[in-house]
């Protein structure tokens, strides 16, 4: 296993030997890291994951007790993945061609869920891929996203819709003069664009 020295892993968890553990990576009991697959530093593992083969994730994220994330998922820096939530890879799922014969790996493409830097998916969620998930985004519990998701929404329902903005901690933006957005948390200022579906940080 091609793992930094300071990563580790519960003996009950299986690691392909082509995956790789960043520095100070744990991987609890009974999960399953699969080929291919990279976890960056810092990055802790909870009980009974399925980390899919050829997924990357980055450094100080937390993927909580029996969620699968199927590759080629890509997940960025400090990302949290809640218990039980799901991150599939294939929108037409079939076990059988129309000939009625089992379907392999040569009769599908996989797709990714993408979740970018700070982004939150909640317990029991459903990312549907092709997924994009934004900067510091949140997934409330249960939801079930079909359709990206910007930087800082706040997203629930099945499907998911936007119900608001969020700061970095997760604090819910508060609107002020104009098209203004502010964290309560942290001061930090975002604007709001003419359509109202995307926001960025205020210069």
């Amino acid at each position: 296993m091609p793992s930094h020295p300071n990563a580790s892993a519960a003996p009950t968890a299986t690691i392909a030997p082509t995956a790789s553990l960043g520095d100070g990576v744990r991987v609890w009991d009974g999960s399953h890291v699969e080929a291919g697959a990279v976890i960056g530093a810092e990055t802790l593992v909870g009980r009974g994951v399925t980390i899919g083969a050829g997924v990357v994730v980055g450094a100080r994220c937390k993927i909580q007790n029996a969620a699968l994330v199927y590759g080629p998922a890509v997940l960025g820096a400090g990302v949290f993945i809640g218990p039980g939530a799901v991150l599939t890879n294939d929108n037409v799922p079939r076990a059988v061609n129309p000939d009625g014969t089992k379907q392999d790996a040569s009769h599908w493409q996989p797709t990714a869920v993408v979740v970018e830097d700070g982004a939150s998916i909640g317990a029991g969620a459903i990312c549907v891929a092709p997924v994009h998930v934004g900067r510091w985004a949140m997934v409330a519990a249960g939801a079930v996203v079909t359709h990206d998701v910007p930087d800082h929404a706040l997203v629930a329902g099945v499907p998911a819709r936007r119900i608001g903005w969020v700061g970095r901690t997760g604090a819910r933006l508060v609107a002020s003069a104009g098209d203004a957005l502010t964290c309560p948390a942290t001061g930090d200022r975002f604007r709001l664009s003419a359509a109202g579906d995307q926001i960025e940080v205020s210069r």
